[in-house]
């Protein structure tokens, strides 16, 4: 057999990936989902000016994008009230995340997170070798004391903290972060992924400032803005962290397309005060039917609901049985959190269809509404 001149950390890695994305599944199934609710992804479309914007600059995708993205990176550092050179783009925030662990991380090099939170951050992590500390959630939100500890603990010097957070949906105000960050290590750089606040309450928004050099905030054009699949997003931070960013970044990595939607829709806040709108009154309908079949719906500041189903193996049961209806949904994966399903808010038509399956579901007689509460 060839043996590929591969790194030992390549060989020793496991072969998976943080996903399995719902086209894998249809595929296994042999048919396509009747609903896509699973993947966190926009209901509500993007932008009529970032879809005219979009098709324009289609007519000039020969040309290479501008390796800088100085125009929305002007437009982000203005609607921040930063410096341009406080702004560094991305191929969304998974790529971004891989960049900061690849600048930090090297083999044995001690990163915390949290037990059940994002996966791709303990992916890129895992790929270059880091040894992973994780915390668990307390009262199915993130433990910032808990975080704060481990990070003094193990000297770490790369924090994860997501808030709003996925998947549970949940969050803390400013004051808390603030005080999280405050007990952080001199030396850590704390990531905070922002990438629902939009759907969140304003008081859990810290001003985005970059006087702490050891905050690096990153926000998507993913959620509220509906450009889940142009993969863009962009970092805030300390100009000493952007010129290391653009080190190593990959120079042509963001595409002149998605750069020319996210600024137009970056342009159009009506637009997405009312995809925000839609969201909650969204998450209002996901409260009132889980209550109305005996489940409980956590709070949320997101696009999606969790939605508990009292233990692991009856969230399966009920996962695997709407899979089986055709809905695609998602769990968390780590105990106790995948005692919920994570819903997506869809638009009023697929909530109403997915309230349909979902009565059904529960209301049958292999899963009855008492065996799931």
């Amino acid at each position: 057999m060839t043996r590929f001149p591969f790194t030992r950390i390549v060989r020793e890695l496991p072969a998976t990936t943080p996903f399995v994305g719902p086209e894998a599944i249809e595929r296994e199934r042999g048919e396509p989902f009747r609903l896509r609710v699973g993947a966190n992804e926009s209901a509500f479309g993007i932008s009529p000016r970032a879809r005219e914007a979009m098709r324009t600059a289609i007519e000039h995708v020969s040309w290479y994008n501008d390796p800088e993205g100085w125009d929305l990176r002007s437009a982000v550092a203005h609607r921040h009230g930063v410096s341009v050179d406080e702004i560094c783009l991305g191929a969304g925030i998974d790529d971004l995340l891989g960049l900061v662990v690849r600048m930090s991380v090297e083999p044995g090099t001690p990163v915390v997170t949290s037990l059940g939170a994002y996966p791709t951050f303990n992916y890129h992590v895992s790929g270059y070798g880091g040894e992973l500390h994780r915390v668990s959630y307390r009262d199915d939100r993130i433990d910032l004391e808990a975080l704060a500890a481990k990070a003094s603990e193990v000297r770490a010097p790369l924090v994860f903290l997501a808030n709003p957070d996925n998947p549970m949906g949940t969050w803390h105000d400013a004051a808390a972060v603030r005080t999280f960050i405050d007990a952080l290590p001199e030396a850590c750089l704390l990531i905070l992924d922002e990438a629902y606040v939009e759907f969140a309450p304003e008081s859990s928004g810290l001003p985005v400032a970059t006087d702490d050099p050891r905050v690096i905030r990153m926000r998507t054009f993913s959620k509220a803005h509906g450009m889940a699949g142009a993969r863009i997003g962009y970092a805030v931070a300390h100009t000493a962290i952007i010129e290391a960013f653009n080190k190593i970044r990959l120079h042509f990595g963001v595409n002149r397309i998605a750069q020319a939607g996210a600024l137009a829709s970056l342009e159009d806040p009506d637009f997405v005060a009312w995809v925000v709108e839609e969201v909650r009154k969204g998450r209002e309908d996901y409260y009132a039917l889980a209550e109305d079949l005996g489940l409980r719906a956590l709070t949320s500041a997101t696009n999606f609901v969790a939605i508990d189903a009292g233990d692991g193996a009856r969230a399966r049961t009920l996962l695997a049985a709407l899979r089986d209806r055709g809905v695609f949904v998602r769990m968390p994966g780590v105990a106790p959190l995948e005692r919920c399903i994570r819903v997506t808010v869809g638009t009023g038509a697929e909530r109403a269809q997915f309230a349909e399956i979902l009565t059904s579901v529960v209301r049958s007689g292999n899963i009855s509404g008492n065996t799931l509460a």
